[in-house]
């Protein structure tokens, strides 16, 4: 189980760039349009006036049981192990773990 504080900042970073996504996005397309250098440097410095944490990239996938940061599988969105114990628990319909 991750830690607690781990969590709620995840989950703080997430509000953030949902309340950012819309003026980060139009300032990239505005930076695309415009001609001028000066003009690009203008907008650029609006960009960089938003929250690091608001940056999309700052997020990170978590395992819906267990918080784990790493090891996740997007189409599950669990975290390896946990994956491995549902498979062999039957918790999982149509997926089959392989033995040799």
């Amino acid at each position: 189980m991750a830690k607690k504080s781990l969590i709620h900042r995840e989950k703080k970073r997430q509000k953030l760039e949902q309340k950012y996504h819309l003026i980060r996005r139009s300032s990239k397309k505005e930076i695309s349009k415009v001609p001028s250098l000066t003009d690009k440097w203008k907008i650029h410095g609006k960009l960089q006036s938003s929250p690091r944490n608001s940056a999309p990239t700052r997020l990170h996938r978590r395992c819906f049981l267990t918080g784990r940061s790493r090891g996740n599988y997007r189409y599950f969105g669990l975290s390896g192990h946990v994956l491995r114990e549902m498979f062999h628990a039957c918790l999982l319909p149509g997926a089959t773990t392989s033995s040799w």
